[in-house]
Parts: structure tokens; C-alpha cells; sequence
């Protein structure tokens, strides 16, 4: 059966999403509705197929997967707004909104929705994304759609709730931590010779190349460092110098300050 998909927020998360998912097969551009106060600047997806509209309302009774891309300040006003027009064996939600628990969903909309919380980062613009996702009141054909629907848009996992937030700080908050990594590679590259554009793609490749094999090899990161540390060598001696100077336990901290950063100010 055909499933027909309405994105509330067609900004650069909702738009993302829905290119991902026509690129990638898993729909019908006519299948996915996507909303935004302004829809002219949706002509590009327009262009594809996609039904573009302002009205949340018709959409919602179009689709049967609601999809909230929206910011958290408009959470509140946009359910009130859809509310009447959902139906709990019809419709399922799914909420990429940061920082909104199924609980505050449940409090807008009642205990008897199927419901799914769903975190990518920002790799979700090339299909790359890293997406925790939790669920509640859904039945194994519904987790197995979303986990699907996520899945052409990168990796998923299935994650407890309460999860979320360490999640944010590995798989968001990790964006970030990566990029300063590989900025500080091409410093040093910099460093030793090599052009600013030349020592980029060399160490933005050599961090991509790296990730694809524990990825597609599922093995441990020191299974494949031990692969390029011949003894006395130089990898062994810049590593041990990292390590001198706190690289493995700053990185740790760093994790462990943003999650209490996180847990506190809720």
C-alpha cells in the first residue's frame, strides 16, 4: 500500500528530507507533501512533483505519515492547529524537532497517538545522516517503515528514550567534533607543505576512508590502527605524541561537558 508522507516545514531539515527520499526511490515525488508558510520557495521540489501548499490542515488529511520539521517554539501552536484533523488509526507522527520528548507530545496530543522521535544531524543533506530514533504506541510494520524511511537518508539506530540526549552529543554535537578534527589536519598539513585545498581533500578524504571501514568491515578502531603502526615507525610516534598531550581524554571530556551541558539546562 502506498503511503503518502506530509512534511510540516519545508525549511533546509524538511527539504533535505524530501529530496532524499525521491533521489533514493523510497517514494513517489506525489507521494510526499511538503509544507511551508511561504511555498514558492519550495518550487524546486514543486518542479519534481511534489505537492507544495501553506495549509498544515489539508495536508495532515492527505497524508497518513505527519513528519514535524519545525522549530520547537512552533511545536505547540502547529499541533493545536492539526489536532482536530488526526486520527490515531490513521496517522502516525514523527517528530525531528530538537529537544521535544514523546511526553510533550503526548501531553499536546493525548496517550493514544503512534508516536516517533526521530534525531538526524546535519549529514542528513547528503544523505548521510546519522538518525537515533525512539518510538511509542507503534506497531513492528511502523518501526519498520521509519527505520526505513531514515535508513535512505543514511544510518539509523534504535535507541531508548532516555538516550536521546547522549545521542545528540555523539551524533550531533560529533559533527562538530569531527570537523575540528579534520580542521586541525589540514593546520598541520598546512604546516608541512601542502596547500590549504589540497591538505582539505587529503584529510577530509583520509576521515571518510577511515569511517568506511568500520563501517563496512565492522571492526574496532584499533584493530585498523594497528594496520599503519609498523614499530618505530612515524604513525606510532605522532600517536603516542597525541596522546601526551591529552588528544583521546580532551575528546572524552569534551563528550561528557556537552551531555551534562545538555541534562542540566533542561
Amino acid at each position: 500500500m502506498e503511503q503518502t508522507i506530509a512534511i510540516i516545514g519545508g525549511g533546509n531539515l524538511g527539504s533535505a528530507m524530501a529530496e532524499g527520499l525521491i533521489s533514493s526511490g523510497f517514494c513517489k515525488p506525489s507521494q510526499l507533501i511538503v509544507t511551508k508558510r511561504n511555498p514558492a520557495t519550495l518550487a524546486a521540489l514543486a518542479q519534481k512533483g511534489v505537492q507544495v501548499s501553506s495549509n498544515n490542515i489539508a495536508a495532515v488529511q492527505k497524508a497518513d505519515w505527519v513528519i514535524l520539521a519545525i522549530k520547537p517554539f512552533q511545536v505547540k501552536d502547529i499541533i493545536t492547529e492539526i489536532k482536530p484533523f488526526l486520527q490515531p488509526e490513521k496517522h502516525v507522527l514523527v517528530s525531528v524537532v530538537t529537544g521535544v520528548w514523546i511526553k510533550d507530545l503526548e501531553e499536546m496530543l493525548g496517550t493514544h497517538f503512534p508516536l516517533f522521535r526521530a534525531m538526524p544531524n546535519t549529514a542528513i543533506a547528503i544523505q548521510q545522516s546519522m538518525t537515533c530514533i525512539n518510538g511509542k504506541n507503534n506497531t513492528a510494520e511502523q518501526q519498520a517503515f521509519v527505520i526505513d524511511l531514515f535508513n535512505q537518508l543514511g544510518k539509523t539506530v534504535y535507541i531508548e528514550e532516555p538516550l536521546m540526549d547522549a545521542a545528540t552529543v555523539l551524533g550531533a554535537c560529533g559533527t562538530a567534533f569531527a570537523m575540528r578534527y579534520i580542521r586541525a589536519n589540514i593546520q598541520g598539513g598546512i604546516e608541512i607543505g601542502f596547500s590549504a585545498a589540497t591538505a582539505t581533500l587529503i584529510a577530509a578524504q583520509t576521515v571518510k576512508g577511515a569511517a568506511e571501514l568500520l563501517l563496512q568491515k565492522n571492526t574496532h578502531p584499533e584493530q585498523e590502527i594497528d594496520k599503519v603502526t609498523t614499530p618505530k615507525g612515524c604513525t606510532i610516534a605522532g600517536l603516542n605524541e597525541m596522546e601526551h598531550q591529552g588528544f583521546s581524554s580532551s575528546l572524552i571530556k569534551g563528550l561528557v561537558v556537552s551531555y551534562k551541558k545538555i541534562v542540566n539546562d533542561m
